[in-house]
């Protein structure tokens, strides 16, 4: 049954505890009673061993319930990849220990508690949408612009994952067409993970910024590097940030076009690039199949806590 998630308070005892389970660290939060961080502690992750991961996150949550004086009553954990409905075994997943593995059921078994797992990016999303910068709307979009391009929907106060658990994956549609034709820059055959080529990912991914960046000039950078030299005025990192805005504006088009979301939260590394906020509305209006774009496009209120908060949000749903 879909799930009405809330920011109502609820009492001091009812806290939620949420794991952000990533490639390099491993964070636990505890929210309270009216959303705020009661506990936070970060520890690395070891990515190559299964089960250190699974005691990683116990002793993390141990540590957790000494700290609040709290037993946990759930735990939601925010996670690479998705649980296949069927099975619980997750895919997908870039921390690849973790592909077929059913970790959610494992941590119940291993924790005795309810766990609720969702991916990073509807992680991301829920906490945007329950208490952050599009709290206001029914309809969400979120966007995740980091090493890899993800997102995820909340409709009518309901995270909306779709039959096979994938809704919102975005980044592995292929770059429209029209995003190409619409810019100076040769679009070429950019192998993606996922098997296939040209997604949406090589192109909006912090690696596909360099390579665009490489693709215009002779210079070759990080991300990081070619928003500082757009700020400075460098000619390459100014082109190679028009050619960057106008795909994602095609690519945001042709969710626009099929679901007409309220707004769009922007989240990862690129959703800080400089003139991004500024640029990127009216460059929608050359792809969205209307006269007019209403949809709000926000920069998200909770920056790189929001995939942790999601996470404790999601163990809310012990107490409904």
């Amino acid at each position: 049954m879909p799930m009405n998630f809330s920011n109502t308070p609820r009492a001091q005892s009812d806290l939620l505890f949420g794991i952000d389970l990533g490639g390099t660290k491993t964070e636990i939060a505890v929210l309270g009673s009216h959303g705020q961080f009661l506990h936070r502690e970060r520890r690395p992750t070891p990515a190559n061993d299964y089960h250190a991961i699974l005691h990683n996150i116990a002793h993390l949550l141990s540590r957790a319930q000494s700290a609040t004086g709290i037993r946990a009553q759930a735990l939601g954990i925010g996670a690479p990849g998705a649980p296949k409905p069927e099975s619980g075994q997750l895919k997908n997943a870039n921390t690849t220990c973790l592909i077929g593995k059913p970790l959610a059921i494992d941590l119940q078994r291993l924790l005795e508690i309810p766990v609720f797992l969702e991916n990073d990016a509807n992680c991301f999303t829920l906490s945007e949408a329950t208490d952050g910068a599009a709290s206001q709307y029914r309809t969400v979009f979120g966007v995740i612009l980091g090493t890899g391009v993800g997102g995820g929907w909340f409709i009518n106060w309901h995270l909306h994952t779709g039959r096979q658990h994938i809704a919102g994956e975005w980044g592995h549609n292929p770059l429209p067409t029209f995003a190409s034709v619409a810019t100076t820059v040769q679009r070429p055959n950019r192998a993606c993970y996922c098997g296939q080529h040209d997604c949406i990912e090589t192109y909006l991914s912090g690696p596909g910024l360099s390579l665009t960046y490489a693709d215009i000039g002779p210079k070759q950078a990080s991300a990081d590097t070619i928003a500082n030299r757009y700020v400075q005025g460098e000619p390459q990192a100014q082109q190679a940030m028009t050619v960057y805005v106008t795909q994602l504006a095609a690519a945001l088009a042709t969710v626009i076009n099929v679901m007409d979301p309220d707004c769009i939260v922007l989240g990862g590394g690129l959703s800080q690039m400089p003139g991004l906020y500024e640029k990127l509305p009216s460059e929608l209006g050359r792809f969205v199949f209307s006269q007019s774009v209403q949809t709000r496009i926000l920069r998200a209120k909770h920056g790189d806590s929001s995939g942790v908060r999601g996470a404790a949000w999601l163990s809310q749903k012990a107490f409904n």
